[in-house]
């Protein structure tokens, strides 16, 4: 439960590493347990980072990005054994970080499941079709899979240094003003859905609702099951919710660096865990490819600007994709994944410019991605 603690000002400029490792100290929370059969990764042979790596056409030092990004935990996997792990400022290996965006990516896995076993037909499937409080709404007739890749057509701003912009609306949610359901019922069209691809948390907000309304159950308790034990999870971790209980799956998964680079493995295992299958390897292949021309890099409209990465169903792919994609989170989290190097990097941060605007040289999303390339291909 939360207590009378001062609320974090997010996009404020002000530093957030005493913050987001104590998420559960500032809202509701509901709780998972580590899994009852725990699968650590093994210690592999010590790897040492590049001094440097490339961007914008400029030779830049990797210690350099991780201090400016208040980086909190950097975890290098090859082949599921732990090359690099250290932790500065509050990380620490059991520390359980706020995720912020990188929860999208748990969420699309969710799905995918729910799809395997039948509980929900189809992607194609209209999403209402589900829960009633999305009749009415932006989302009602829209696909399963327009709502997947950010793609729904509703109404949305994403800009984090507009404090009236949408996504800054949540915190009405997460002050207990309002709850995440009527905030998503209330949410209008805009565009024909399939024909652009605007970042849109409350679309991820409509998948946690798809699953909620085909499992019959809550999120916590089906991720608990369908994730977090085949997985292995190593540390207990929490979901944030509204004032009804309602897991804000859109962005609040708390979990160790460890327990994070699980979902990557499970992805570069192509939905695989020691031999055992837990989501599809057609729903791996179609979450982490950005398929249609909305999709592709450079067209992914975020806030009021072009992001340079492409989207596939919850993951990120970036420009010039060498197979490699991404959960990526605000404050740069990262849980990037490279099959072809056959390695998973978790970054956890509290970039404090992020969201001051809209520039690359504050949120630095493009960077990070650039210094993570640079240590896979180092291994």
């Amino acid at each position: 439960m939360p207590n009378d603690k001062k609320i974090p000002q997010l996009y404020s400029g002000e530093r957030q590493h005493e913050n987001f490792c104590r998420m559960e100290d500032f809202y509701h929370t509901a709780t998972l347990k580590a899994a009852s059969h725990i699968r650590p990764f093994p210690k592999g042979n010590d790897s040492v980072l590049p001094d440097t790596y490339r961007f914008e056409g400029e030779t830049r030092k990797l210690s350099d990005l991780i201090q400016a990004t208040d980086t909190s935990a950097l975890l290098v996997l090859q082949d599921g054994e732990i090359r690099y792990e250290q932790y500065f400022l509050t990380g620490g290996p059991q520390v359980r970080w706020t995720s912020w965006s990188v929860a999208k990516s748990f969420i699309s896995a969710l799905v995918g499941i729910a799809i395997d076993e039948g509980i929900i037909r189809s992607e194609d499937d209209a999403i209402s079709n589900y829960f009633e409080a999305l009749k009415g709404s932006a989302y009602d007739g829209v696909s399963i899979q327009h709502v997947l890749q950010m793609s729904s057509g509703a109404r949305w701003h994403e800009d984090y240094s507009d404090p009236t912009s949408d996504v800054n609306r949540l915190g009405l949610v997460m002050a207990g003003i309002q709850g995440l359901d009527e905030f998503v019922h209330a949410i209008q069209p805009e565009a024909p859905p399939g024909t652009v691809c605007r970042y849109n948390s409350a679309d991820t907000q409509a998948l946690g609702m798809l699953l909620r309304g085909a499992t019959g159950r809550n999120l916590t308790d089906y991720m608990q099951e369908k994730l977090i034990e085949p997985l292995g999870m190593e540390s207990p971790g929490y979901w944030l919710t509204d004032k009804n209980g309602i897991e804000l799956v859109l962005a609040g998964l708390n979990l160790t660096a460890r327990d994070f680079a699980k979902i990557g493995e499970l992805f570069r295992n192509n939905g695989q865990v020691d031999g055992k299958r837990i989501v599809s390897e057609q729903w791996v292949r179609k979450s982490v490819e950005a398929s249609e021309p909305h999709l592709v890099p450079g067209n992914v409209i975020v806030g009021g600007h072009k992001f340079g990465f492409g989207y596939g169903y919850q993951w990120w792919v970036p420009e010039g994709s060498e197979g490699e994609y991404s959960a990526i989170g605000v404050y740069n989290q990262f849980v990037y994944v490279h099959p072809g190097n056959r390695s998973v990097i978790v970054k956890l941060s509290a970039n404090p410019n992020y969201g001051l605007s809209e520039k690359e040289s504050d949120n630095k999303d493009e960077e990070n991605m650039a210094m993570l390339q640079a240590i896979s291909n180092n291994l």
